[in-house]
C-alpha cells in the first residue's frame, strides 16, 4: 500500500458577503466575476505557485444557470488568467458545494492525481434564488418520498424545534445575538479582514468598493429578536433574526500535496484528517451534521473531545444547537464559532464551506494548543457534511490563550 499523501489547505480567501436583492451591493455584479476576483487574489497571495502547475479547479454553485452556469470551474479558470492547459469543473451539493469542492480535489491529491488545486464556490442569491427554475420530479410528492415542505429550509428548521422541545426559540435567539456580537468583535479586532478580497461594485451612485460583509447587525438584542415574525409557521420559532440572510458571495482556496508544499516553499495552514457526508430525512435536513460528524470522527479515530475548535455553518441557530446538544456541548462554549458565523455574515450557499475553513485556519494560528478542528454544515435535501483538520502550529506544551 502506498504511503498516504498529505492534503494541505495552503490558503483561502473570500469576497465580502453582500445582501441578496436589488438593494444589495452585488446587484450589478456578475456571479462569475465574484469568484474570478477571489481566484485572482488567491494566486497573487501565493506567488510561489506556478499557474501552469494547478492540476484542476472545482467551483461550486447551487443554481447552475446564467452567470453561474457553463462549467464554472473551467470558465472561472480562464477568466482568472490561468493557462488554458488548466482544466476545471462545477460542483453542486447545495449548501456544501465548496466543502465538496475541497473534499473532491483533496481526495485527488491523496490519491496522487493532483499536486495543486483550487477549490471554491459562489452563490448570487439575488440573481439566482435557491431552486429557481428547478422542476422537482412529481414522484417526490405523489409517492410521498418527501414531505411537501422538504424544499422549504425554514420549515425544516421549525421541524427540528418540534423534535427537540428543549431547543427553544429563546435559545435560538440568544445564540443568534451572540453570533452578531462575536462577529462585530472579530471585525473590531481585525480578525476577518485579512482574508477578504475587496470587490469593485457599481450602483446608481457610481463605482465603489465592497470591503466588508453587508448583513451584520451588531445592535441585535433579545428584545428586538422576540418581536420578529415567524414566516414559516404562525407562532413559530424560526425568524429572520435567528437565521442566515439571503446572501451573495464567493470563496476560493488553494490545496496542495505535502510534496508540493516542500517543492514551492509553501506554508500550510491546515492538514485534512478526514471528511464525511451523510444523509438524513429531508424534512429535518438541519440535523445532517450530526451523523456526518460522527462518521468523520470514526474514520479519523477521534472523539468529539479531541476537537478544540468548531466552525459550524449557521444556516439557522437551531441547526447549530441541535449538534451542540447531541454532543453535550454548551451553547456558549468558547470553542464554537469564535468569530460568529453565517447568522451575521451571511450564507451564500455553495460558497460557505470554504468560509468555515478560512476562519478555522486563522484560528489555528492563534491557538497552538489546539490540535484538531471541525468544519461542518447542514445541506438541503437532507444531508450533512463534516471535515476534520489538523493544526500545523500545534504544540502540546502550549497553554490555552
Amino acid at each position: 500500500m502506498a504511503d498516504r499523501v498529505d492534503v494541505v489547505f495552503v490558503d483561502g480567501v473570500r469576497t465580502p458577503f453582500g445582501r441578496a436583492g436589488e438593494k444589495g451591493q452585488y446587484w450589478n455584479t456578475r456571479a462569475d466575476d465574484l469568484v474570478v476576483k477571489a481566484m485572482i487574489d488567491l494566486m497573487e497571495r501565493n506567488p510561489n505557485v506556478p499557474k501552469d502547475r494547478i492540476d484542476d479547479v472545482a467551483i461550486a454553485a447551487t443554481t447552475q444557470q446564467g452567470d453561474q452556469g457553463l462549467t464554472l470551474g473551467r470558465t472561472a479558470a480562464l477568466l482568472a488568467g490561468l493557462p488554458k492547459s488548466v482544466p476545471g469543473f462545477a460542483i453542486d451539493r447545495m449548501c456544501a458545494g465548496a466543502m465538496t469542492s475541497v473534499t473532491t480535489l483533496g481526495s485527488g491529491i491523496a490519491f496522487g492525481a493532483y499536486d495543486l488545486a483550487i477549490a471554491g464556490g459562489v452563490e448570487h442569491m439575488g440573481r439566482h434564488p435557491m431552486g429557481f427554475g428547478a422542476d422537482p420530479n412529481p414522484r417526490f410528492l405523489s409517492e410521498r418520498l418527501v414531505g411537501e415542505d422538504a424544499l422549504n429550509m425554514g420549515s425544516t428548521a421549525e421541524r427540528i424545534h418540534d423534535r427537540f422541545p428543549a431547543l427553544t426559540k429563546e435559545r435560538s435567539d440568544r445564540y443568534a445575538m451572540r453570533s452578531q456580537q462575536k462577529t462585530a468583535a472579530a471585525y473590531a479586532a481585525g480578525k476577518i479582514q485579512p482574508d477578504l478580497v475587496p470587490v469593485a461594485i457599481r450602483s446608481e451612485n457610481g463605482w465603489g468598493l465592497a470591503t466588508q460583509d453587508e448583513g451584520m447587525r451588531p445592535e441585535t438584542n433579545m428584545e428586538s429578536l422576540a418581536t420578529l415574525r415567524t414566516p414559516f409557521r404562525p407562532h413559530g420559532r424560526v425568524s429572520a433574526g435567528n437565521s442566515s440572510p439571503l446572501t451573495d458571495g464567493a470563496t476560493a482556496s488553494l490545496l496542495a500535496s505535502g510534496d508540493a508544499v516542500k517543492e514551492f516553499g509553501l506554508q500550510p495552514k491546515m492538514r485534512m484528517v478526514s471528511f464525511a457526508f451523510a444523509g438524513v430525512e429531508p424534512e429535518i435536513m438541519g440535523i445532517g451534521p450530526v451523523p456526518s460528524t460522527e462518521k468523520a470522527l470514526r474514520k479519523a479515530g477521534l472523539t468529539i473531545d479531541d476537537i478544540g475548535l468548531f466552525e459550524l455553518n449557521e444556516a439557522f441557530a437551531i441547526q447549530v444547537l441541535s449538534l451542540l446538544d447531541h454532543f453535550g456541548i454548551d451553547d456558549d462554549d468558547d470553542r464554537v464559532n469564535k468569530w460568529g458565523g453565517a447568522i451575521a455574515v451571511g450564507h451564500p450557499l455553495a460558497a460557505s464551506g470554504v468560509r468555515l475553513m478560512i476562519q478555522l485556519a486563522a484560528q489555528f494560528e492563534e491557538h497552538p494548543e489546539v490540535r484538531y478542528g471541525l468544519t461542518a454544515m447542514c445541506v438541503g435535501l437532507g444531508q450533512g457534511g463534516s471535515v476534520i483538520w489538523e493544526n500545523p502550529h500545534y504544540n502540546k506544551r502550549a497553554r490555552k490563550a
